[in-house]
This record gives structure tokens, C-alpha cells and sequence, in this order.
């Protein structure tokens, strides 16, 4: 682990600790209750999640191969493992592994690394874009009051809020498809005028500083080269198809593993598109995942999110969140463990070979990863 990450876990540590103290001495939390509601939970639905998360895989492994037909044609499901793996060094390393598959990929197919970092940022937009598509129409059946209760913690809905009520719901409501639609007008314009909207970034940001500049201009011509992956308005539905395809079952791993706790009437009845709501702040918690420690920080804001949003007790609220942790990220560890055994990966070495060479990657002229 980087000396910088060690300090920033420490810190988050010292921190966590510091609220546990402050939380037992305001805060009633009966370990009793606790463990009744794991002991009374239905745990057939915990295997749902898990079966669903691990489908989620299937659908990556084959929308990878997609898109990559351009460049190599490789068997759909050659590329379960790279996912597997990549997502298991995520669980126990943290988003710094996040380079771990297209590293993986690169290995295993014989292709650039540099092409396989242009897929994942596609892959990330289409992520984007199927949760975005979910959020807003979830919210459709979202009441306003709940809207704005979910979202107080954005200091822009909050001034919004507190300037035009209409305005703040608006923006809760449909904010996020407003920035899919957004980011697929961008994607058209690469696609279609990569070259010159690269330069445009550069030119602009370049105002401010020539590094910036450069950097925002071969990420851009990285992504053009990525989209050179989709040829065709099939290819990009089939696309789009797996990711919302994908995104719903994760949508429903979440949804069971809510409804798991039978005694918890707030969590038992939970509707989808409160589970959406769910789903945003677990994802939010998530971005910044620490190695082990980040698993704890999720649970605090999804069991946070369960008490103060449904009004699940704060025991209910404490074991739904570690259940959703099981299912979302920890169920994943021993078979990817396993399957790196079988395929001679050291997740901590591929972590730091994955990391060297993305920045190498990245260096290298945009040319280079369309080749």
C-alpha cells in the first residue's frame, strides 16, 4: 500500500473510531435486537442477490467481448474471470485496483493495454447512463418529500431548495437524465468529431494550464479511440441493452437483500424505486473504497440512509447494510481468490503492474490506442 493511502486510511480509522465513541453516547443500539434480525433474516434471498451479482458478471464478460469484435474477436464468457478478479481486488484493495481488469483483459487477449483503458471508460459512460436511466424513472414514483429528503445532503439541491422548491425537485427528479442525455450528445460528438473536439478541450483548459490541457485532449482522443468499438447503432443498443439489463438485476440483488429482514416492516415492504434511492447512496459510499475499511464507511452511510430515509431501526438499518455489503462486494472474494489461483494472479502484484502501466499507457500518444 502507498505511503499516502496508509495515512489516509489511518485518518478515516481514527475518525470512525472518534464517531463510534460519539454514536454510543447519544444513540441507543441494542446488539440483542441486532443480532435477532440476522438470526430471523431469510437468507434463501441472500442467495438470490449473490446469484444475480454474479450474472451481472456474465453480462460485463460478454459486453467486453463486444466491444472488442473491432480489434480481436474473443468467445463472450472468455472474460468472466478478468471481471471476476478485477472486481475481488476492488473488494479487499480498494478503487485503486479499478485498472485491474483492463489490465487483466490486456493480458489475456494480447491487446494494448491502452485500447483496453479506452473500453473501460466506454463501459463506465454506459454505467453511467443505465443507472442515470433507472434514477429517473424510479423517481416518477419517488414522492417530492422523499426526493429532497434523499438529496439534502447536495449543497445544489439544498440551495435550490431553499430559492425554488420547484426548481429542487425538478433537479432531483430529473437531474440525472439530463446528465445522460448530456453525456450521450458528448459521446455522438467524439464519435463523430473526435479530432476536433480534442483540440477544442485542449485549447480551452490550455488557457489555464498547457498540462491540464494536454491531459483533457488524450483522454479525449483515448475515448474516441474506444468508441471506435461501436460501428453501428446495433452495436450500440446491444451495448446499451446489456448494461440496463445488467444494472437491473443489480437493482434487484438489492431489493431482496432489503427484504431479507421480515422483521423490519420498513424494509420488508421496501418498493423498487426506493431501492434505487438505496442504490445511490451505497454507490456514492463506495467511490472512494479504502482497502477493509471502506467496507465499514459503507455500512455506516447505507445504514444511515435505511434509518433516516425509510425509518428502519437503527439494528434492522446496521444489519440490512452489512447484508447489502455481503451480496455487493464480499460474496465475490472467494471465487475470485479462487480463480486467480487457477490463473497464477497475485491480486496485490496485478494491482501495482496495473497501475504502472496505465500511467505508462496513458503517456503514450492517442494514436497508439487504436492500433
Amino acid at each position: 500500500m502507498k505511503k499516502k493511502q496508509l495515512i489516509l486510511g489511518l485518518i478515516v480509522l481514527a475518525a470512525l473510531v472518534a464517531l463510534v465513541i460519539w454514536g454510543r453516547q447519544r444513540f441507543h443500539f441494542d446488539f440483542g435486537v441486532f443480532r435477532t434480525q440476522l438470526a430471523e433474516a431469510d437468507w434463501r434471498k441472500i442467495a438470490v442477490g449473490i446469484a444475480c451479482i454474479y450474472l451481472g458478471f456474465v453480462f460485463r464478460s460478454v459486453r467486453w467481448a463486444k466491444l472488442l469484435k473491432h480489434n480481436k474477436k474473443v468467445p463472450p464468457f472468455s472474460l468472466l474471470g478478468t471481471q471476476v478478479i478485477g472486481f475481488t481486488a476492488i473488494a479487499l484493495i480498494g478503487r485503486v485496483a479499478d485498472p485491474v481488469r483492463p489490465y487483466l483483459v490486456s493480458k489475456k487477449t494480447g491487446l494494448p493495454l491502452s485500447s483496453q483503458l479506452a473500453v473501460y471508460i466506454v463501459e463506465r459512460l454506459f454505467d453511467a447512463g443505465s443507472m442515470a436511466l433507472i434514477f429517473s424513472i424510479a423517481m416518477l414514483w419517488i414522492p417530492e418529500a422523499d426526493i429532497i429528503k434523499a438529496t439534502s445532503h447536495s449543497a445544489m439541491v439544498s440551495t435550490l431548495q431553499h430559492h425554488s422548491p420547484f426548481l429542487a425537485t425538478f433537479f432531483a427528479r430529473y437531474g440525472g437524465l439530463a446528465l445522460t442525455l448530456t453525456g450521450a450528445l458528448f459521446l455522438i460528438a467524439v464519435r463523430l468529431w473526435g479530432a476536433a473536439v480534442a483540440s477544442f478541450f485542449e485549447h480551452s483548459f490550455g488557457l489555464v494550464s498547457k498540462k491540464l490541457g494536454a491531459a483533457i485532449g488524450d483522454k479525449i482522443r483515448t475515448f474516441h479511440s474506444g468508441l471506435d468499438t461501436m460501428r453501428s447503432f446495433s452495436e450500440c443498443a446491444v451495448t446499451a441493452s446489456l448494461s440496463i439489463g445488467m444494472w437491473i438485476l443489480i437493482a434487484y440483488a438489492y431489493l431482496v437483500s432489503c427484504q431479507v429482514f421480515r422483521t423490519s416492516p420498513e424494509l420488508a415492504t421496501i418498493t423498487p424505486p426506493k431501492c434505487v434511492l438505496l442504490m445511490i447512496a451505497s454507490g456514492g459510499a463506495s467511490i472512494f473504497q479504502l482497502p477493509v475499511l471502506g467496507w465499514f464507511t459503507q455500512i455506516g452511510i447505507v445504514a444511515a440512509t435505511l434509518s433516516g430515509l425509510f425509518g428502519a431501526s437503527p439494528e434492522a438499518a446496521t444489519a440490512c447494510a452489512a447484508s447489502l455489503l455481503l451480496v455487493t462486494f464480499l460474496a465475490t472474494i472467494p471465487v475470485g481468490l479462487i480463480w486467480a489461483q487457477f490463473e497464477h494472479v497475485s491480486l496485490r502484484n496485478v494491482t501495482h503492474e496495473s497501475e504502472v502501466a496505465e500511467e505508462t499507457a496513458v503517456d503514450q500518444p492517442a494514436t497508439n490506442a487504436a492500433e
